[in-house]
């Protein structure tokens, strides 16, 4: 029996129609075949981050989110860029993994979109220090800004912008690359 690699994708926006989210539901169109791909969909049920409640048994949910996460190949994460940093939904989820170790030298891609022509460089560079505290592994070709999303993609989750279904696919290939190692 061949075992699928798995890839999860963590959207950094929780908001209904979020373009991060969709950025994401894009992705799965580029995913080969034999590589299960999945959206990760609870962080907004994640508690606050307290150290007080992370003992040998935390909370449930942030068990199953640490067990997924444990049981992926790669990880993605699409954020929007929120008061020059990244959603604070998304730092308390990175927040609850500092001590347990389940990115450990995991491949990772990192995107972030933005409405703003910077394309979200400062949430980027957040996140960028906050993986390396992780002790991630970001996937060459891993990076990607997004500028002026809402005109590169339609509500229905497909790219408009050839450079950038491009640049998304050049990821994909990239992170499976990474996990078939």
């Amino acid at each position: 029996m061949i075992k699928h690699k798995k890839i999860v994708a963590i959207s950094g926006s929780i908001r209904e129609g979020s373009s991060n989210t969709n950025i994401l539901k894009a992705l799965a169109t580029f995913i080969p075949e034999g590589i299960d791909y999945c959206i990760y969909p609870g962080i907004k049920e994640l508690p606050h981050f307290n150290p007080d409640i992370d003992g040998t048994e935390p909370p449930a949910v942030v068990a199953n989110f640490r067990k997924t996460l444990a049981e992926s190949h790669a990880l993605i994460i699409c954020t929007p860029e929120y008061a020059k940093s990244v959603p604070g939904v998304l730092k308390n989820a990175l927040d609850w993994l500092v001590s347990s170790g389940e990115l450990y030298k995991k491949p990772v891609a990192v995107i972030t979109a933005s409405p703003s022509v910077a394309g979200g460089d400062k949430a980027h560079e957040s996140l960028l220090l906050t993986l390396g505290m992780l002790d991630t592994i970001i996937v060459e070709h891993g990076s990607l800004l997004v500028p002026s999303v809402g005109i590169k993609f339609n509500d229905n989750a497909t790219v408009k912008d050839e450079s950038t279904k491009q640049a998304l696919i050049n990821l994909i290939d990239s992170v499976v690359a990474a996990i078939n190692k």
